[in-house]
This record gives structure tokens, sequence and C-alpha cells, in this order.
């Protein structure tokens, strides 16, 4: 009797868990907005098609390629180009801080859209429904429209959205891990940079180290029309139409950014802002640009989410560019679990005669101490097969002062996703190796083959794995160790450095559990 008592209440909630998909499908279904698509470009009709086109026409056919690691200039760069766009600003995040940076970006979005300039405002909703508040005020601009992606239908009430994710578990952890920002059709910034204090060094305790590809030519083509196909697709919703726009939500908005910008941390960023224009630097510097015919933009479709189709798209495309490494790949991953395929892959690769080197985080300075917990399981292997291990320090000194936090903080986390290999094909962008990315996440990024940028990618990675600012782990009778060097005296580490108690208990516990599909 028990037994089916049991059996009868599975089929229930299965029967509740259907019957929610259901009518959540309906519900998107019925609305969803009307389809758009990128504003192409036109010679000379905005400021932005003006200055662009020297460049444009002394590298005809050619996409101009930049790396932007750091965070200050990621901020300005995103800024420059919402002043200087005269016709469209296609906007594309995982999350939208309404923090010190984001609302400052926010003010400069909103400016333009008072310029005419189109808007489109694209954000996973994981996060977006946390602040609705400021999407409605944005949606209620006559040139800005904001959607959501796999959006909750419960806005107001943080029970009700936990009970809705909790009636379609399995659709809800499909989330919209894209990063893009577009100007004018013409200039691309892809990456790993989400838009929030800790990404532009504004964060009162750590700050991501993370990179950016800025991109002018035909690769803006592209990206375009990656924005449009998850702008149009059946998972994305108007927030307009999941609550009733708010038309004073916006006057609010506009004096609560001014006051913003008013502050000792807004007067620092805008007047680095305003230094930049007036030095002609909307652009990076020339001798930083370099032009290739062979960068691509690279997507998971927005139908991952509909678990419909499982393919891990992007990795289809980057795992042949990887094995077919001959002599040296690195990888950079904050959050990296090869899983036991990936482990095996990397032994091939390390067998097959290719110098493997791996940098992630460390306990101490990963921000998701769960994800170091199952990386964990996989270090041993890892090492045994030949691969080399870093693991970033949770305090960074830098000689750069620009890449010091706005209020002194020098903690550090790594965000970055990229990988070279042979010192020649190199690719950036917001997928990381672990299984959210493979199969939960829809993903990007730029694959490039042009040894200039790959060096540029091969650099930092020299920097970040130096003794002063990552370890090294081997090996010792099957024991790890962590080796660094403080004060110019090398160390041996025998446990998890710098980490308290709790951080090393919860990547403990969480390295037992079964959840490993999910981090």
């Amino acid at each position: 009797m028990r037994a089916f008592f049991v059996t009868l209440a599975i089929f229930a909630s299965c029967l509740v868990a259907a019957i929610a998909v259901y009518a959540y499908g309906r519900f998107g279904r019925r609305l969803q907005g009307p389809a758009g698509s990128a504003l192409r470009p036109q010679d000379g009709q905005t400021e932005l098609d003006r200055l662009a086109a020297p460049l444009l026409g002394a590298h005809a056919g050619l996409d101009g390629v930049s790396l932007i690691s750091d965070n200050m200039a990621a901020f300005a760069f995103r800024a420059l180009s919402a002043r200087k766009a005269g016709r469209s600003l296609d906007l594309q995040y995982y999350y939208w801080k309404n923090d010190l940076t984001g609302r400052l970006l926010t003010r400069e979005v909103l400016a333009a859209a008072d310029r005419g300039v189109r808007v489109r405002l694209l954000l996973d909703d994981i996060n977006a429904g946390l602040h609705d508040r400021m999407c409605l005020a944005l949606d209620a601009h006559e040139n800005i429209e904001v959607r959501l992606f796999n959006p909750s239908r419960a806005r107001t009430d943080r029970f009700k959205r936990g009970l809705e994710m909790m009636l379609r578990p399995f659709r809800a952890t499909r989330r919209m891990h894209n990063k893009q920002w577009i100007a004018d059709g013409r200039l691309v910034i892809a990456g790993g940079r989400n838009i929030g204090d800790a990404y532009f060094d504004a964060d009162e305790q750590a700050n991501f180290r993370d990179l950016d590809v800025w991109m002018l030519g035909p690769a803006a083509e592209e990206a375009g029309s990656v924005f449009d196909l998850y702008w149009n697709s059946q998972v994305v919703l108007p927030i307009g139409s999941l609550r009733t726009p708010r038309k004073h939500y916006l006057p609010t908005l506009r004096a609560k950014l001014e006051r913003v910008a008013q502050t000792p941390g807004g007067r620092h960023y805008l007047t680095h802002v305003d230094t930049m224009m007036q030095d002609g630097g909307l652009f990076p510097p020339e001798d930083m640009i370099h032009w290739t015919d062979d960068v691509r933009l690279i997507s998971d479709p927005p139908e991952k989410a509909f678990l419909q189709k499982r393919h891990n798209w992007i990795m289809r495309e980057l795992l042949p560019v990887l094995t077919s490494a001959r002599s040296d790949v690195r990888i950079i991953s904050p959050y990296f679990i090869p899983g036991a395929l990936g482990t095996a892959e990397i032994a091939k690769m390390v067998e097959a005669g290719a110098n493997v080197a791996v940098l992630t985080n460390s306990l101490a300075a990963t921000d998701v101490a769960a994800v170091h917990g199952a990386y964990a399981n996989y270090r041993k292997a890892l090492l045994k097969s030949g691969a080399i291990l870093f693991e970033l320090k949770s305090i960074h000194e830098f000689g750069d002062p620009q890449r010091m936090s706005l209020f002194g903080s020098r903690g550090a986390s790594l965000h970055t996703k990229a990988f070279t290999v042979d010192g020649k094909t190199g690719f950036v962008g917001s997928m990381n190796f672990d299984p959210r990315s493979a199969s939960l996440n829809t993903e990007m990024g730029v694959l490039f083959t042009n040894p200039a940028l790959v060096e540029k990618v091969e650099t930092l990675f020299d920097e970040e794995t130096r003794p002063a600012n990552s370890f090294r782990l081997t090996l010792d009778e099957g024991r790890i160790r962590w080796h660094d060097s403080e004060d110019d005296r090398e160390r041996v580490l025998r446990r998890e450095p710098e980490a308290g108690f709790l951080r090393r208990l919860t990547a403990g516990v969480i390295g037992v559990l079964p959840i490993e599909s999910q981090l």
C-alpha cells in the first residue's frame, strides 16, 4: 500500500510539472513580441560610420580585432560606443547589475535613445527578474525595447517565482550566458564580461580578471544575425507582456542615474570616458588593432534552452580545434570541470606530444566554491596524465594602478574564458569548460587564426601563471602540492591555500554529491 501511494505521489508530481510546462509554453507563444532585425550599416549615416570609414577603407573586407583585458578600458569602450552610436544599440547579456557601473552604462544607453538611437536590450531572466523596475523604466522609452530570455511569469513574488522554477526545473535551469554589445551594426564587443562593478574594477571586495574581443568590420553582421536569432526566439518574451508597463518609472530612473553620475565613483568613471573621447579613443590605438580575414563568431542557438535538441553546438565547433593541437594548448577557464570525457581528451593530447596547460581559480579565488568541489575530483587524473594545472590566487598584486579597484580592493577572481592552440588559433568567449556551459547554458565566442592576437592571449596566460599570481599544482606520492613564490622565495603548500574552513567544507561536500551536471 505504501508503494502505491509513493507511486501515486510521483505520478501526480510529474503530471503537475507537465501541465506547468505546457501552460508556460502556451503562455509564451501568446505573448511573444513581433519579429525584429538588426539595422544594416549605411556609409556615412552616423558619426560612428564616419569615424570607422577610414579604417575599413584601408582594410577592405577584413575585420579589425583587438583584445580588451583592462577593466577600466572595457567600461570606457562600451560607454564611448554608446555616445557615438546614431542608429542602433543591440545589447545581449546574462546579467546587467543595477550597481554603480551598471547604472552609468544604463545612463549612456538612455542618452543614446534620447538622440533617436534604437535600443534592443536582451537579458537572461535569472538575474533580470530582480530588477524589473529598471527594465520596465527603460522599456517605457519610445526607442527602447527590453526582452527577457526564458522568463518566469512570477515577477513580484519570490515565493511564486521559486515555485514556478520547481514545477519546471529542467527548463528553468536553461540560461542565456551570451554577452555582446553591438553599436550601429558596425562595432562589436563580445567575450566574458557581464555588466556590473566586478567586471570594471569598481567592486569593494574583489574584481574579475576578464577578456573581451573588440571587433570592427564584417563580423558585426554575424553578431547581428546571432542577436536576431535570440531576439525572435520563442523562448524570449517582451518584458511589457509580462508586467504592466509603468510610464512613471522612467522619470524616476533618470533622476536616480543623474545622482549616481554625480557621486565620486560616478565622476571617476565618467571623467575617464570623457578623457578618452577627447583623445579620440573610440577605437583602440591602431597598433593594437589586428586586421584579419579569419575570425568567426560562433554561438549556440536559442533552441538549446528547449530541451528538444541536446547537441552542444559550440563545443562541437571547438573540440576539433583543440584536439588538432600538435605542440601547445593553453586553456583559461574560471570554472573548470572537464568530466571523464574531457579528462580523457586532455590525456590523449598530452600523449600525442602536446603541452596542455590549464589556468582556473583556486578555492580561495573562486566566486563559486561548489564548482571547485567538482573540479577537485579531476585534479589528480589531470596531473597524472601530464597536464599542467595552475590556480589563480585570491590576492593579486598588479603593477598597473589602473587594474586596481576603485575602492582599493586587490582581491582577484578569474573570469576569462579563452584558449590557444599551437600559437596560431585562439578563442575568447562566454563558455566555461564545465557541464553547465556544455549542456545547460547557451554560449558564444570569437574564434580567430591570427598569431599576433594569439600571442596576446598567451602573454596574459603567462602573466597570470607567474608564481607571484598563481599556484602550480604537482603530485607528491599521490598527494597534491601547491607551489608559488612569496617575497621572492619558493613555497610548497600541502592543503588548499588561503581558503577558510567553510570554503573547504563546502567544496568537499559538493565533491561527493551527484550534482556535477548542474554545475
